[in-house]
Formats: structure tokens, C-alpha cells, sequence
């Protein structure tokens, strides 16, 4: 239970011996006790480590014991903050209360007096995280079960075995693979995965603004930064608090702003455009590229550092043309949707003709291409079928592959594509035989010669 785990304090004060005497009191109590002599130092263990419980002077030089109670009503708002002070006045109370302090204790004050306020504190704080738990589970019970990126290739499910892996993990993940081959897909798929669940996924396209935007779009700007500027804008940044931030095409990103992305990743804070003032951040970064970044990095276009502070954990998509045996799942999968998206109460089916022309072609567009594809094909059928002509003309007029390609496997017959595609539809449809015949667009009988011919049982 979180509970009965040890409560983690934090001792802020500018007076060495108060520090010391602290810390032995409170650790004879069983707390988990750490100690900073100033304000700064204070905000480095903030970043670093989850506390329960903060007590810090109030007047102290630099910054202050207001300043780390701000800094904790903004990463955490629900750790207690009990504030001490030698000079107290009933305008430093009433400010510190307004701020959200859960106590103000005025100095020399009794160690029973103190110990009673930290175990209130620490069992308020028990509370929260205890409720905050039980809240995440019941959410956890009632949300639908995630569902897997499609794909039964060796190659992908490796992908996703991975991802899997690292997902309840905040290590930064770089996803690289060629465009449309789904890695923001992918990335959705780890955070619905992740302890961030709960919080929210944003993404952006490095490539798709100007830098002057894209930094204000990810660090915020305060009112009058620039032109434009009417007013003060947070960024998505901090907005993403307790969730995944996708950073798409981050190979595009110019080196004025990979220097800033390096320190919010290093620090855990990002400083706003026009403003002097650091805030903090709580989020999971995953990065994509289609580039190769090492490549960059030797061309001087792309930081060393920043890579190796986003390549924590490294996922490369194989692009379709390396996992055709997925293409039938995902061609399920789209028309699926569609039929769902349109309201349509008949499935689409696919001709053996265009089926081999959907295999054949190499698909440098990769799954979005193929997704595309079929969403023309949808618009074009007539009769609810699929016909060659209704495929983009790339597709109709690629070469047939040979039946052998030199130094690769042979490419899967007629035959093993259309057992897969049976055996995926039955599965789909619950082993429905007469509602997969509807969907294979085939008579119940013609299903059942082929589940005999082919050894398919349900």
C-alpha cells in the first residue's frame, strides 16, 4: 500500500545547524529525510526525487521558501509544504496560506509541536496517493482493452514486444523508420500502455513550422514576446503534464531549438520565450525520424548530445514492403474501418486479382499509402467489390515480382495469402462461418471447401 512505504522529507534551511538537528529529529521518527542549505539546491532535489513532504524557511538568500512553494504547487499540488520562519507577521501568513501551504510554524517552535504537524502532513499526503491510486485502477478496470498496432510479421511483432517491454518505463524512446510506416501509431500504443495513460498524448511536427513557432508551440511565450503575441501561452510542453509528448521528425528540428529541447530534457524545465523564469516539466518524450540521425550528426546538422539523450531506447518500423504478410491484417483492418465510418451495414470484398496486385506492389508510401489506396478503391466499387481498376494506377502497373528474388525468400503464393487472410477474418468475426463468408465475400459452402482444403479448424 503506498501507505506504509517511507515517508520522503525535504529540509530546506540556510542555518547548518537547524538542518542537522532537523534531519536526526525526523529520522529517529522513521521519515526518509533529505537536506539542502539554500533555494537553488532545494530545486535540484525537487527534480530528482519524489518527495512526500517539504519544510523550508521561509527567508532565505536567492530563492526563497514562497519560491519553493510555487515551484510544488505546479510539479505536485498535492505535497504539503509546512513553512517556518523567524519573523513572522500576519501578512507573510495570510501569502503563504493563499499560495497553498499546509502549515505556517513559526520559530523556536517545540519538537512535538513539529513532529505533529509532519505526521498530519504525512498521513494527508498517504491519503492523496492512496486515492489517486485507487482512482487509476478503477479507470484502469473500466477503459476498453488497448488495442495492437496490426501486424503478425516476425519483423513488427518484435516491434511491439519491445515496445511492450518499455512502455511502463519514462525512459525516452526513438522511434525511426521511413514515413507511413505508423510510428506514431506505435507511440500512441506505448503510452496507452504506460503509467502515463491517464495523461495526455500530444504530438508535432518539427518539420511543419518555422522555428520561431515551433518553439514557442513547445516552450510557450509570454504576452509581448514578439509580434503576435497577445498574450501570455503555454506550451505544450508543460501542457502535457503527466502524459507523452511526440516529437515527430525530429530530424528537422534547427539546431537553435535542439539546444533548448536538450536542457527541458536535461533539467526537467523549459524557460518560456520572453521570460526569465523556468518551469518545471512532467513528461514522457518519444522522438521519430525518417532521417538518419548519426548520419546528421557527422554532417553537423543534428547534436550529438540530443541524440544520445533521445536514443535511450531505440525502435526502428520495418517499412511494408518487408512485412507483406502483414498486408492482408491491415487491408481487414481499413476496410473495417471504413464500413464503420460510413455506416455501412455490407463489407467491401476484395477480388483474388486485386489481392495480387495489393501483394505485388512494393508500397514505398508504406502503410498510410496502402490505407490511402484503399480508401479510393471504397469511393470507386461498385457491387461492393474491389476490382483492379478501381486500385491507384502505380498499383495496376507495378511489375509482377519474380517467383524468386536473388539473396531473398520467395515471396508468398496465392495460396498461403489466402489461408492467412481466412484464418485472420475467422478470427475477426469470433469464428463466425457464415458472417466470414459474408465479409470473404464467398458462399458458406465455398468457406467450408477451403477451411477442409486448407486444415483450417475453429
Amino acid at each position: 500500500m503506498v501507505s506504509e512505504r517511507q515517508v520522503r522529507v525535504l529540509v530546506v534551511d540556510d542555518e547548518q545547524g537547524i538542518v542537522e538537528s532537523l534531519r536526526i529529529l525526523l529520522r529517529r521518527e522513521g521519515y526518509e529525510v533529505f537536506t539542502a542549505l539554500d533555494g537553488k539546491e532545494a530545486l535540484g532535489i525537487l527534480r530528482r526525487e519524489r518527495l512526500d513532504l517539504v519544510l523550508t524557511d521561509i527567508r532565505m538568500p536567492g530563492t526563497s521558501g514562497l519560491d519553493i512553494l510555487s515551484f510544488v504547487r505546479q510539479a505536485d499540488p498535492d505535497m504539503p509544504v509546512i513553512l517556518m520562519t523567524a519573523q513572522a507577521s500576519l501578512q507573510s501568513a495570510i501569502r503563504a496560506v493563499n499560495e497553498g501551504a499546509y502549515y505556517y510554524l513559526q520559530k523556536p517552535f517545540a519538537n512535538d509541536e513539529l513532529l505533529a504537524i509532519c505526521r498530519r502532513a504525512a498521513e494527508t499526503r498517504a491519503l492523496v496517493l492512496e486515492n489517486r491510486h485507487l482512482r487509476k485502477e478503477i479507470r484502469k478496470r473500466e477503459r476498453p482493452t488497448t488495442q495492437r498496432p496490426v501486424g503478425n510479421s516476425r519483423e513488427f511483432v518484435e516491434v511491439l514486444e519491445l515496445a511492450e517491454t518499455v512502455a511502463p518505463t519514462d525512459s525516452t524512446i526513438l522511434l525511426s523508420g521511413e514515413s507511413g510506416t505508423g510510428k506514431e501509431v506505435v507511440a500512441r500504443y506505448i503510452h496507452a500502455l504506460s503509467r502515463r495513460a491517464e495523461g495526455p498524448f500530444f504530438s508535432i511536427n518539427c518539420g511543419a513550422l518555422p522555428e520561431s513557432l515551433l518553439e514557442s508551440e513547445l516552450f510557450g511565450h509570454l504576452k509581448g514576446a514578439f509580434t503576435g503575441a497577445v498574450k501570455d501561452k503555454e506550451g505544450l510542453l508543460v501542457a502535457a503534464k503527466g502524459g507523452t509528448f511526440f516529437l515527430d521528425e525530429i530530424g528537422e528540428m534547427a539546431p537553435a531549438t535542439q539546444v533548448k529541447l536538450l536542457r527541458a530534457l536535461q533539467e526537467r524545465e523549459v524557460t518560456p520565450v520572453g521570460s526569465t523564469e523556468a518551469v518545471p516539466v512532467d513528461v514522457r518524450i518519444i522522438a521519430a525520424t525518417n532521417r538518419d540521425l548519426e548520419e546528421e550528426i557527422r554532417r553537423g546538422t543534428f547534436r550529438s548530445d540530443l541524440y544520445y539523450r533521445l536514443n535511450v531506447i531505440a525502435l526502428h518500423i520495418p517499412p511494408l514492403r518487408d512485412r507483406k504478410e502483414d498486408i492482408p491484417l491491415l487491408i481487414h483492418h481499413f476496410l473495417g474501418g471504413f464500413r464503420n465510418r460510413s455506416g455501412s451495414e455490407h463489407p467491401v470484398r476484395i477480388s483474388e486479382a486485386a489481392m495480387e496486385l495489393l501483394m505485388a506492389y512494393d508500397w514505398p508510401g508504406n502503410v498510410r499509402e496502402l490505407e490511402n489506396a484503399l480508401e479510393r478503391a471504397v469511393v470507386l466499387a461498385d457491387k461492393g467489390e474491389i476490382l483492379p481498376k478501381h486500385l491507384p494506377p502505380r498499383v495496376r502497373q507495378s511489375p509482377r515480382p519474380r517467383l524468386v528474388r536473388e539473396e531473398a525468400a520467395p515471396n508468398p503464393t496465392l495460396e498461403v495469402i489466402e489461408r492467412a487472410y481466412i484464418e485472420w477474418v475467422l478470427k475477426a468475426e469470433g469464428g463466425n462461418k457464415v458472417r466470414a463468408a459474408e465479409v470473404l465475400g464467398i458462399d458458406p459452402s465455398t468457406l467450408y471447401r477451403k477451411l477442409a482444403r486448407y486444415g483450417i479448424t475453429v
